[in-house]
C-alpha cells in the first residue's frame, strides 16, 4: 500500500528548517543564549549613545558588537582579522551575533574608541552583577581586595627585538603614552594598568594609568627615573594606590572589603593610614619592605615589630588579639619560654626560663598598640600564622593578570592607540565576569574562573 503523500506548506518548510538550525546549534552559543541577557549587562545610556535619534541608522547592532567582542575574547582570537574571517565562514557564528552581513576591521576599531566609556559602564554593572556570586563562592576570600599593576605592551618599533639595546627613550615616538617600563623581568615599551581583585582573583576594578587618569587626578606627582627599574615600578604602584581605590569606591559606593593585601611595593606610612583609617579596612597585609626601614635598629622590637626578649633578644609569641567595645585594639605576645603543662587543676602555662624577667609564673606578656604604629601593626601581627595565610592569597590577583592579558588574548594586540587599549582591557575584565555569570546560572561555580573550561 503507497503511503500518503503530506504536502508541507511554506509555515512548514520554514519551521522545519528553523528547528534543525536550532538543534545543530554550537553548545556554546546555546548556553550563552540562555543564560545571558544582555539588556540586564547593557546600560541604558549604552543603548541610548549607541542608537542617536539624528544621524544615519545604524548598518549593525550594539548587541551584535557585544557578542562577537565576547567570542573574540573567549576563543583567543588576538587580531580583529581572525574573528572576521571567523564570522565570514561561520553561519552559526554570524547567527548568534545577529549579524546579516561582516563588519569591516575599521568599524570594529571605530565601536570601541567611539564607546569606550560605555564599555567601561558595562564591565563596571557585572562587577556589582557578580559581587553576590563571589561571596557566595567563598565569602572570607571575597572579602579580601588585592592590588597590582602590569603592563600591556605596544605594537611600536621601539619593541622591535632589532631596536632594543641600541637605543632607550622614555616614551614611543608614535604615542607619547607608551613608556619604558621593566615588566616581569625585562624593558619593554607599554602602557600600564592597575588591577584589582578580590582572593578568588576575580577581577574588580581596572584602571589605565593614562594621561586621562592623570588629569582625573592632578594630585599625582610625576614619577621620578632612577637608576633602578625595581624602585621605578614601586613608586609607580605606591602614587597609584590611592586614587585607583578612590575610584573604585567611587563606581561602587556600597562594596566595602574588610582585608587589603598587596606586595612591599605599598609599604609606606602614608598608605597604612589611607587604607586602614580613610578606606576602612580592617588589615592591611602588607610586607616590610626593607628600603622603607630603618637601619639603626631597636633593641626592643625586631623589623616586624614583634616584641625581643630583654635578656637575650629571642623574638616573643603572639599570642591573642584583645580590647573590647570601648577599648582599643591591643596585640598580645607571650614570653617564647612558656608552656602548656598540666596540672591537676588542668592545663596552665608556666614559664621555664631559668633567668625569668618577671615575677608571674605564667611568664612576661607584652602588649602593643596598632595605632600607635599602623605600618608595624596593620590590624594584625606581622609575624602570625594569619598574616602569612592572608600574604599566601596575593598571587590571586597575579594570576587574574594572566587570565586578562594571556587567556583572554588583551597582550599581543597589534595596537598602539591607547583608547583602543583601554577598550580592550575592559572587555577583557568583561569576558572573565560574564564566566562568572554562567558558571552560576549553570550552577557550577568551579567553571567561575575557568573560562577556557567553560567553553570545552
Amino acid at each position: 500500500m503507497r503511503k500518503k503523500l503530506v504536502q508541507m506548506s511554506l509555515l512548514d518548510t520554514y519551521q522545519n528548517i528553523e528547528e534543525y538550525l536550532e538543534s545543530n546549534k554550537p553548545e556554546l552559543f546555546k548556553l550563552l543564549d540562555e543564560h545571558l541577557d544582555w539588556d540586564e549587562i547593557i546600560p541604558e545610556t549604552f543603548y541610548t549613545a549607541f542608537y542617536k535619534r539624528r544621524g544615519r541608522k545604524r548598518g549593525y547592532e550594539l548587541e551584535s558588537f557585544m557578542r562577537a567582542l565576547f567570542l573574540q575574547r573567549i576563543f583567543h582570537y588576538v587580531e580583529d582579522i581572525q574573528l572576521l574571517n571567523t564570522l565570514r565562514y561561520s553561519y552559526e557564528m554570524r547567527d548568534f551575533c545577529g549579524f546579516s552581513k561582516v563588519p569591516d576591521a575599521s568599524k570594529i576599531t571605530r565601536f570601541k574608541q567611539d564607546f569606550c566609556n560605555h564599555i567601561r559602564a558595562v564591565f563596571e554593572r557585572l562587577v556589582d552583577l557578580t559581587e553576590p556570586i563571589c561571596r557566595e563562592m567563598d565569602t572570607a576570600l571575597a572579602d579580601i581586595l588585592l592590588f597590582d599593576t602590569t603592563g600591556v605592551e605596544s605594537y611600536v618599533a621601539e619593541n622591535n627585538p632589532k631596536r632594543l639595546g641600541k637605543q632607550w627613550p622614555d616614551v614611543a615616538a608614535s604615542n607619547p603614552q607608551v613608556k619604558l617600563q621593566y615588566i616581569n623581568g625585562h624593558m619593554c615599551y607599554a602602557q600600564r594598568a592597575a588591577v584589582v581583585s578580590n582572593g578568588l582573583g576575580i577581577v574588580r576594578h581596572l584602571e589605565l594609568l593614562d594621561e586621562d587618569f592623570r588629569e582625573n587626578h592632578p594630585e599625582l606627582p610625576r614619577e621620578p627615573r632612577t637608576n633602578s627599574p625595581d624602585i621605578d615600578k614601586e613608586i609607580g604602584d605606591s602614587t597609584a594606590l590611592k586614587p585607583v581605590l578612590m575610584d573604585f569606591r567611587n563606581a561602587h559606593p556600597t562594596l566595602r572589603y574588610g582585608t587589603f593585601s598587596g606586595d612591599a611595593a605599598f609599604d609606606s606610612y602614608d598608605n597604612y593610614a589611607f587604607l586602614l583609617n580613610d578606606y576602612q579596612f580592617n588589615k592591611a597585609v602588607i610586607p616590610i619592605n626593607p628600603r622603607n626601614s630603618n637601619t639603626s635598629g631597636n633593641n626592643d622590637f625586631n623589623e616586624n615589630g614583634t616584641p625581643l626578649c630583654p635578656a637575650d633578644g629571642t623574638p616573643f609569641i603572639f599570642h591573642s588579639k584583645c580590647g573590647g567595645k570601648n577599648r582599643s585594639l591591643r596585640l598580645k605576645f607571650i614570653c617564647p619560654k612558656t608552656h602548656v603543662l598540666q596540672t591537676d587543676k588542668g592545663a596552665t602555662r608556666r614559664c621555664l626560663c631559668d633567668n625569668p624577667c618577671s615575677d608571674s609564673k605564667y611568664g612576661k606578656s607584652l602588649y602593643v598598640y596598632p595605632d600607635k604604629n599602623l605600618r608595624l601593626y596593620p590590624g594584625l601581627a606581622r609575624a602570625s600564622d594569619e598574616f602569612a595565610k592572608i600574604y599566601a592569597h596575593r598571587s590571586a590577583v597575579e594570576r587574574s593578570i594572566n587570565m586578562l592579558k594571556d587567556t583572554l588574548g588583551l597582550q599581543g594586540r597589534k595596537t598602539s592607540n591607547t583608547i583602543t587599549t583601554k577598550a580592550d582591557l575592559f572587555l577583557a575584565g568583561i569576558v572573565q565576569l560574564l564566566c562568572v555569570l554562567v558558571a552560576h546560572k549553570i550552577h557550577d561555580l568551579n567553571l567561575a574562573r575557568r573560562p577556557r573550561k567553560l567553553i570545552a
